[in-house]
């Protein structure tokens, strides 16, 4: 948990920063008691739970609120709901139908191999209005890209921007209509540009540490956006391989029949195989991404076996 000092970060924000595995989070505590943006990944539930309930102490969780609904920005949300029922749960516009439906295709989470606990809600976030999170005031804004649906969060009081995966430090998140072979990476340069027009002091992007240099972030997003934009290949390899490491974050040690396994049954690999690099096979396609991640030191192998190294 990293309670921020910098810029005019109020000193009721809290955010839990827990690896990559899991999204930020951001518990606003108020009077009455607080909200929390964004809720991790699944098998982070009993640890997001606890460092809400340590930041509480007797007040009430009153609301959640989800900028996107990728695996490991929602995957708390059941969770939380079961221990605090009350709350009041906020998601993105363009997600309902799918929510009510829980069309796991459709939220991502069968095509990319990933896991989350069914869910509801209660509102669909309003884009252009004021959003009231433990007292404090946030602005919703539309930021596609990522995400089609995304939203980022403004404390304009504090200029305080939640810029969930539209923003890092060094880039910003894959971008998964990209992936469908959308031409989605103008959307990502409209985003960036709202992100610089809202003057933000301080971010606290979706993983990643908060930071202050928010000119330096985008400079280095927007040369990672022409690059990308010039290679839609490169970005899609670079697709393959954050969904292979998320797999081993999750499950942290795998043989390479299982991995194999794994990945033929995850829909996502077969398409971008598709889309980007049909002349060669789906196997050395695969094959290809996982010798670059042990390369990177991202991934371990030896005697047939795949494992985490971080």
């Amino acid at each position: 948990m990293n309670t921020l000092t910098i810029g005019l970060f109020p000193s009721n924000f809290y955010v839990l920063e827990r690896g990559w595995l899991s999204s930020n989070s951001l518990v606003v505590l108020g009077e009455h008691g607080a909200g929390i943006v964004d809720t991790g990944y699944v098998t982070h539930s009993p640890q997001t739970q606890s460092l809400v309930e340590a930041l509480l102490g007797d007040k009430p969780l009153l609301q959640m609120v989800n900028t996107h609904l990728h695996s490991d920005h929602c995957g708390g949300n059941a969770a939380l709901h079961r221990r605090w029922p009350n709350a009041v749960r906020h998601i993105p516009p363009g997600h309902s139908a799918f929510v009510t439906a829980w069309d796991e295709r459709a939220l991502t989470f069968t095509p990319t191999g990933q896991r989350c606990e069914r869910f509801s809600f209660d509102a669909s976030l309003k884009v252009g209005t004021t959003l009231e999170i433990g007292g404090s005031a946030f602005e919703v804004h539309a930021a596609p890209g990522h995400d089609p649906h995304s939203v980022v969060l403004f404390h304009r009081e504090s200029a305080t921007l939640l810029s969930a995966d539209a923003l890092w430090e060094n880039g910003f998140g894959v971008v998964f209509p990209a992936l469908d072979g959308e031409n989605a990476f103008v959307e990502v340069g409209a985003t960036l540009d709202l992100i610089e027009a809202l003057r933000a002091a301080t971010v606290v992007p979706g993983h990643g540490r908060p930071f202050s240099d928010v000119a330096k972030a985008l400079t280095i997003a927007r040369q990672r956006l022409a690059y990308f934009t010039a290679n839609p290949d490169k970005h899609a390899s670079h697709g393959i391989k954050v969904l292979i490491k998320f797999h081993m974050l999750e499950v942290q040690r795998q043989s390479t029949d299982e991995l194999s396994a794994w990945w033929r049954g995850t829909p996502y690999f077969a398409q971008v195989h598709g889309l980007f690099r049909s002349t060669c096979s789906l196997e050395d396609y695969m094959a290809d991404a996982v010798v670059s991640l042990v390369k990177s030191g991202a991934l371990g192998l030896a005697d047939n076996v795949v494992f985490n190294k971080d």
